[in-house]
This record gives structure tokens, C-alpha cells and sequence, in this order.
């Protein structure tokens, strides 16, 4: 059987990437001593490390709640190399590196060698060799990160951005950072409803799997049948195609982008026939509880997946997210430099102990 819900969210067979991918997660993203040296990915991490990652980010608020700048990486090098677009994501990136006092670099990828030909294994290599300590990956294959950890360059921290439908893990946990500081109960006792496109939604697998490592026992994906995976209630959520019912009395609701080219598909209608059927709208946060958080990863379309005055409204905590992604994605950068430190000396000791004429 599978062990993660990405495995059922492309036609794969029993021995697909996914399913690779998060049972051999943890190995490569720690340290001897269970400290992050890489982030690629929440599968593979315990409760007691996604904590730390959240502990880490409260460090970045002051009394006000306001973000402040530490200089935890002050000397180092972060290099940006997303080879799909993105705004949002690198940019909070590259603000999380600036606080921390990085020299931040992006690469333009759009220009870079491996449009004129060069692997990208000898492009990774060039660039460790410009002195780097940070990757911060965004690609659209699923792995790219986990290959780039494991097979590349090793002693770079690589931090995943997004790899194709499998995951994006700051997401994630900017997600449970927003519930950990807004939610008014504890993650064991919340009910969750993600709505939308759970079936190619990277954001919604690294939140089913966080919001599970955290306690939660009562996760609700909402969508239509064509919009899921095929068998995903094996994966611990309860599935529901009436959106009234699926945010009954729920604490959180995270609603999901709908992209562009699935409407009309036979996927999807059109976008009014899904606002109809799928859309946060005021009448059906009614139905959750008083104090439901509503949550969305952004970018939004606003009246296909939101009402505008829910995504303005009281109980939105869509702008927080976006703030509290500054403060997880410097955590992550602070934990996976501290931890390929760590790893590095470890390793520069062992060498010494087992050549000791040599003095490296």
C-alpha cells in the first residue's frame, strides 16, 4: 500500500516517484542528530521537528507581533533558483533571507545555462562552486529537490520552494503557523475543510500531511470527484462533494486555487458552475463554527473559489499567512544552515579521526 497521499495523485504504479520520494524523506533532510539540514519536504518529519520549526518562527515576532530581523546568516550565501515562475513564493523567500542578513542572489533561470544545453547536475556545480550555502528550489518535477539533496550537491542546504504536484512544505508549514497563532484550540482538537483541487495540488498534500503529524483527526477534503485523487480516503480524511456539509462546524476552512486551464477541461465546467457549488461564500462560513479561520495560499480568484467580502472579512487570515510565511521560511533557513553545519563538522571530524596525519 502507499504511504503517503501523493502516491495516488498521478497514475503511477506501486514503485512511483512519490512514493519514493516520502518514504525515504526523512533520511536525507537530518542530521545524526535529528536537526534539519535539508527541507524538502513535511513527510519524514516528526511532531516533535514540525514543533521546532514553529517554535523557531515565533522567535522572528516581537511583543507587538511584529517580524524583526536576526542575523543568523550573516557570511552566507542564498542562491534562488526557481525554474518555474513564481512571486509570491520568492519573494517572501528572498525578504525571509534578507532579515537574517544573507547575501541573496537570484538566478535567472530563464537565462541560465540549462536552456542552452548544460545538464542540470553541471549547472548545480558551478553554482556550489560560487561559494553558495542555500539552494532555494522551485521545479516543476516532482523530486527535483530530494535529487539535488541526495545526488548533487549534498553540502548545500537545499530547501524546497514547490517540486511539481508533490509538495511545497513552507506552505505547509506557514499554514500551521497560522493556525498554531490564530486558531483559539489546539491542533488535536480542530476539525479542518480544504476545498478545491486536492488532485493537483502540491499546498494540500504537505497541509493533510502536517495537519496529521500535529494531531489532527478530523481533516475534510471538499471537492468534486473529478477534482480528487483517486482512493484518497485511504489517507485518513473524510471526503465530501456537498460543500455545506463538508464545513459543518468546522474551526479552519482552506480553500484551494483553481488554475486556469482546468476550467473548461473536463475536469471542470466553468468557473461560475464551481463558485456555485464550491465557493466560499458568507452563507456557507456561517455553517462552521463562530470563530472558523478562513485560509487560502493564494494567489486568489476572488468570486471562483472566495467571495471577496469572505477573503476581506473578519474572519480571513489570508493576509497573516502571508506574514507569518516570512518568519517560517526564515526558521527553515536558520534550522537547515545550523544543521549542515553540524553535519559538515561532524563529518570534518570523522575524516580527522580516520586520517589523523593528514589534518583534514
Amino acid at each position: 500500500m502507499p504511504t503517503s497521499l501523493s502516491d495516488s495523485c498521478r497514475p503511477y504504479d506501486s514503485d512511483s516517484i512519490h512514493q519514493r520520494l516520502n518514504s525515504s524523506l526523512s533520511r536525507p533532510q537530518l542530521n545524526k542528530d535529528g536537526h534539519l539540514r535539508h527541507f524538502l519536504g513535511v513527510e519524514g518529519l516528526n511532531k516533535s521537528q514540525l514543533q521546532t520549526i514553529i517554535a523557531k518562527a515565533e522567535t522572528f515576532f516581537d511583543e507587538q507581533g511584529q517580524l524583526i530581523n536576526s542575523p543568523e546568516l550573516e557570511g552566507c550565501t542564498v542562491m534562488n533558483l526557481f525554474f518555474e515562475p513564481s512571486t509570491r513564493t520568492r519573494t517572501t523567500f528572498e525578504v525571509a533571507e534578507k532579515r537574517l542578513g544573507a547575501n541573496v542572489l537570484n538566478i535567472d533561470i530563464a537565462r541560465s545555462s540549462t536552456k542552452k544545453g548544460e545538464s542540470l547536475r553541471d549547472t548545480l556545480w558551478n553554482l556550489q562552486a560560487m561559494t553558495a550555502d542555500i539552494f532555494v528550489v522551485r521545479h516543476s518535477a516532482s523530486g527535483a529537490a530530494h535529487f539535488m539533496a541526495t545526488e548533487v550537491t549534498p553540502d548545500i542546504a537545499i530547501i524546497n520552494g514547490g517540486d511539481g504536484w508533490h509538495a511545497h512544505p513552507t506552505q505547509g508549514m506557514l499554514d500551521m503557523l497560522t493556525i498554531h497563532r490564530e486558531a483559539p484550540r489546539p491542533f488535536e482538537e480542530l476539525s479542518v475543510a480544504i476545498i478545491g483541487d486536492i488532485k493537483h495540488s502540491r499546498v494540500a498534500r504537505s497541509d493533510i500531511s502536517a495537519l496529521q503529524t500535529l494531531g489532527v483527526t478530523d481533516i475534510r477534503v471538499i471537492a468534486p470527484r473529478t477534482l480528487l485523487p483517486k482512493g484518497i480516503e485511504r489517507y485518513g480524511v473524510t471526503v465530501f462533494e456537498d460543500i455545506n456539509e463538508g464545513v459543518k462546524d468546522c474551526d479552519v476552512i482552506m480553500g484551494l486555487r483553481i488554475q486556469n486551464e482546468r476550467i473548461g477541461s473536463p475536469l471542470l465546467a466553468t468557473s461560475s458552475e464551481y463558485y456555485k457549488h464550491y465557493g466560499i461564500t458568507p452563507e456557507r462560513v456561517a455553517l462552521a463554527k463562530p470563530d472558523a479561520l478562513v485560509m487560502h495560499p493564494g494567489p486568489m480568484n476572488r468570486g471562483v473559489e472566495i467571495a471577496s467580502s469572505v477573503a476581506d472579512g473578519a474572519q480571513s487570515v489570508i493576509l497573516k499567512q502571508v506574514n507569518n510565511g516570512i518568519a517560517i521560511r526564515m526558521a527553515v533557513l536558520s534550522l537547515a544552515m545550523q544543521g549542515q553545519r553540524e553535519y559538515q563538522l561532524a563529518r570534518r571530524q570523522t575524516q580527522t579521526q580516520n586520517n589523523p596525519q593528514t589534518g583534514v
